[in-house]
């Protein structure tokens, strides 16, 4: 299989990962030998991938509370999105502006920066979630397919909350963002890192390798090799606490068949703490990239 991100042929066997979520079939992850990237090798296409989101337990297309692990992911979320809103101010240097969500879930996000003034657009590919999004947002929400239809330099802001690593058309769709940017607007990549020491940790049982959903598995290297060959520049990578403490809750589940809050809370606590004295290596992270217009 080629590499996704440097095209090269050569890759080798990385580690064998089971679909916890919904399928329990296992997946093969390749590292290539030119870039180190990992991705997932033969994963579903496009048309075939649908069937494996089809589950309760994929969190982020659902607004449930049922349940106290819900609980927390809404409480969780609705703290971070103040967060993310305050980092888009001090990124773009505006208090509002034209903002793109893709991949936008149920809108959440795309509703607070609403509210604290920003004029949004989302793109969402799940149906469910697209309808929940427009009625919280008012606004239509866009499938995939239509990001092309959009105008030139259109956006101050575009974000991929969790949503790179799912995405197959992974060359064409950062195109696509560079050239509905508008010329001094970032472009905010959230995705987990594999270089974290949660990750290493539950090694196959880590959570947030979530076979065949997510295609790729970036680390700060070799997302800037990826974004660098479409003329972008990294500006700054910001920690996600947090995710460290719900990947590990996860993983404890699918490594020991039960959850085990405690011990999650260790590990997420001691990845964290790693991450404070060796930058880059968060559970999972934000990236701030700018156009190079040069």
């Amino acid at each position: 299989m080629v590499c996704p991100v440097c095209s090269s042929d050569s890759s080798q066997f990385y580690l064998r990962v089971k679909d916890f979520t919904v399928s329990t079939n296992y997946f093969e992850l390749n590292r290539c030998s030119e870039c180190a990237f990992i991705f997932t090798k033969d994963p579903p296409g496009k048309d075939a991938i649908g069937k494996y989101y089809k589950s309760n337990e994929y969190i982020s297309h659902t607004d449930s509370s049922k349940g106290w692990m819900n609980k927390v992911y809404q409480l969780v979320r609705n703290f971070t999105i103040l967060q993310k809103i305050q980092l888009l101010k001090k990124y773009t240097g505006l208090q509002s502006g034209n903002l793109l969500d893709y991949g936008c879930g149920t809108g959440a996000f795309l509703q607070h920066a609403q509210h604290t003034g920003w004029e949004v657009t989302g793109i969402e590919p799940d149906e469910i979630a697209m309808k929940r999004a427009s009625d919280l947002t008012g606004k239509q929400i866009y499938a995939p397919h239509e990001l092309a239809e959009l105008p030139n330099t259109a956006f101050d802001v575009i974000t991929l909350w969790h949503v790179l690593e799912h995405v197959h058309d992974l060359h064409a769709t950062i195109e696509q963002f560079k050239r509905i940017l508008k010329k001094h607007g970032i472009l905010v990549i959230a995705v987990p890192n594999h270089f974290s020491w949660d990750a290493k940790y539950y090694q196959a049982y880590w959570a947030a390798y979530d076979v065949p959903r997510h295609l790729y598995h970036f680390d700060p290297v070799t997302i800037d090799i990826l974004l660098s060959k479409h003329g972008f520049n990294r500006k700054a990578i910001k920690p996600m606490w947090f995710d460290s403490f719900y990947v590990a809750l996860l993983s404890e589940k699918y490594k020991q068949g039960k959850s085990n809050p405690l011990v999650a809370l260790f590990i997420g606590l001691v990845s964290n703490i790693q991450a404070i004295f060796q930058s880059g290596t968060c559970s999972s992270q934000i990236y701030i990239y700018k156009r190079d217009i040069n």
